[in-house]
């Protein structure tokens, strides 16, 4: 049997679920301020439900995202608010670690719009320069092409922690990334910025398997945490979409979630955990199915 970390599940989605606001695309950006303590209580509910990594709130947090809302000026604010809420949330809990997010500048699934990788570096040091110290790794999620991907790892060059790398993929084909280029091209850009683990997510599950099967193929720790779409609409792809373009499954139940997750497990993946759409729910029963089979949770 192996020794698993487990991811939580979605943040920015569950956030504003609770809080009852419509959808922008600035995502959960702004419940932060708007309702103190409760993305400390997602965090919370993650921890309760087994997970032992908590991811910061900070998807959305970049220049570019904010000063199309006219909020750029509140960029250090909003990363401590993110920071301080995960950090509660830990403290309350009494354990657990805290994975500092890196979304994609631009938009998600959206690497046509992204800068080059030296002109997105720097705007990604800038926000790891700010989680030094208070994360015990960076989580670079929703890659969907070589380059955006890079440009994320040469933001996070000289952190003091590890450095995880997530990449999005075809729903319809997990052997290549949302910009089409195949899973297998990612090789150049591993071998020079060596990061520390290998993970799909924000795809639908039914892709993954394919994927690990080429992510293991590096040699390094690999992992996956899914979506709940149905798909990704053309609209979503449009400048500056919000969540409601997108429509969710009805048939990902906790059992059918976990199914999968097993299956990734299977394949030897060792970091497991939910994108967009998988809940607390989710994530009590794959811990439950985790210990039944004998894996640590760790």
């Amino acid at each position: 049997m192996s020794d698993i970390i487990l991811l939580d599940g979605s943040i920015g989605q569950e956030i504003v679920k609770r809080a009852g606001s419509a959808p922008t695309n600035l995502w959960s950006t702004s419940v932060m301020t708007d309702r103190p303590g409760l993305t400390a209580e997602v965090h919370r509910d993650y921890f309760d439900a087994g997970a032992t990594i908590a991811s910061t709130n900070t998807y959305a947090l970049h220049r570019d995202r904010l000063a199309r809302a006219g909020i750029e000026d509140r960029f250090a604010e909003l990363v401590e608010c993110a920071l301080a809420e995960t950090e509660t949330a830990r403290t309350a809990h009494g354990a657990g670690r805290i994975a500092g997010t890196l979304g994609p500048l631009g938009a998600s699934y959206r690497p046509d719009i992204c800068p080059a990788p030296e002109v997105a570096a720097p705007a990604y040091a800038e926000i790891v320069a700010m989680m030094q110290g208070r994360v015990d790794l960076l989580l670079i999620e929703s890659a969907a092409s070589v380059e955006q991907a890079e440009g994320a790892l040469l933001g996070c060059a000289g952190a003091d922690c590890p450095v995880w790398l997530a990449v999005t993929t075809m729903d319809d084909d997990g052997t290549r990334l949302r910009s089409g280029e195949a899973l297998g091209d990612l090789a150049g850009i591993i071998a020079r910025h060596a990061p520390d683990a290998l993970l799909i997510n924000c795809t639908r599950p039914e892709a993954v398997a394919a994927g690990l099967a080429i992510l293991r193929g590096f040699g390094l720790p690999i992992g996956a945490y899914a979506n709940g779409f149905d798909h990704i609409s053309a609209a979503f792809l449009e400048d500056a979409p919000t969540v409601d373009a997108l429509e969710v499954r009805r048939d990902l139940t906790p059992a059918l979630y976990a199914d999968f997750a097993m299956g990734w497990v299977a394949q030897g993946a060792t970091i497991i955990g939910g994108c967009c759409e998988v809940g607390p729910a989710h994530i009590t029963e794959l811990a439950a199915r985790l210990r039944a089979a004998g894996h640590t949770i760790v």
